[in-house]
């Protein structure tokens, strides 16, 4: 083990400095082309969490001069009439970026939904028009979260060529396009999973670890290699009886503290990956809004 600690990598610092750079090219946008980017966010239910999300992207929305369009829809509502809404904002010229708020509820079929949004508007990147450009290395719209991750790696590193790097996790939010991404960055990229034999000794080959399987402090420091850098992106709620009976605190995928003593540089959890999230949608939809005007992208703001 090493003497000191890993640097941190501040998401939230860094979330702000793109939010900054966003609304710094909406400024120039409605300023040069008269066009502001516009983001509607669809939210089916009451879901605590789900309204928590809504209410942030919308007022970060604003703050970066943006248009922010919310349809709040009752969690009865029919997949007709959902469809029928996504098909209007499809059609309107004066939104730039979709987002229906996961999960919906279970009478609704979200692949179905998903995969109803015009591809250029899709700012999660989920539909699998989105996801096969992605595959394929040709222009898309990137998933948010591995996005914010890409962005973070390449903001500590530079260049990611020629890298080891190791996902830890499947899914097709975050683990299989954050792969992808890391391809696309020339690094070499091992998918690892529950299934993975002897998983330890595969992270610990490393440069780069990006943990997300959703299970509280799996990754103890022992399986990091000296020096590597380890992204987190895990948000678990755990019991915390030290700060009283029935209280929680939230943990990352790595066991912060004994990662913190090998990694060369780690994002913590809360603060790390998961402001960066909104930032790259935010990013993600004036992309997608310069993309259909014919105009230049902003830089350093996508994959």
């Amino acid at each position: 083990m090493k003497d000191t600690t890993a640097t941190r990598i501040d998401g939230k610092a860094f979330a702000a400095t793109v939010r900054d750079k966003v609304a710094a090219h909406v400024a120039r946008l409605k300023e040069e082309s008269g066009i502001t980017p516009g983001l509607a966010v669809v939210l089916v239910g009451e879901d605590p969490a789900s309204q928590v999300y809504v209410r942030s992207k919308g007022k970060q929305t604003v703050e970066v001069g943006m248009n922010s369009y919310e349809h709040k829809l009752e969690a009865d509502t029919s997949e007709a009439d959902l469809l029928a809404l996504v098909d209007k904002l499809n059609n309107d010229p004066a939104v730039h970026g979709i987002l229906v708020q996961l999960p919906l509820p279970g009478h609704l079929d979200e692949d179905l939904v998903i995969n109803s949004i015009d591809p250029a508007k899709d700012v999660d990147g989920f539909h699998i028009s989105n996801v096969g450009l992605l595959g394929t290395g040709q222009k898309s719209m990137v998933p948010c979260t591995p996005l914010g991750c890409l962005m973070m790696l390449r903001d500590h590193h530079g260049s990611l060529s020629g890298m080891n790097a190791v996902v830890i996790g499947r899914s097709n939010i975050v683990g299989k396009p954050m792969a992808q991404l890391l391809l696309g960055d020339s690094c070499t990229v091992t998918i690892a999973h529950s299934r993975t034999r002897d998983l330890p000794e595969v992270v610990r080959r490393a440069d780069i670890v990006v943990a997300a399987v959703g299970r509280p402090e799996m990754v103890p420091g022992d399986w990091i290699k000296p020096g590597a850098t380890v992204i987190d992106v895990g948000i678990n709620r755990i019991d915390a009886p030290e700060k009283g009976e029935g209280k929680t605190r939230l943990v990352g995928d790595c066991h912060f503290e004994s990662c913190a003593a090998v990694a060369g540089a780690i994002t913590p959890v809360p603060g790390g990956v998961g402001p960066m999230t909104i930032a790259c949608l935010l990013a993600n939809t004036l992309t997608a809004c310069c993309r259909a005007n014919g105009l230049p992208e902003p830089e350093g703001l996508t994959a």
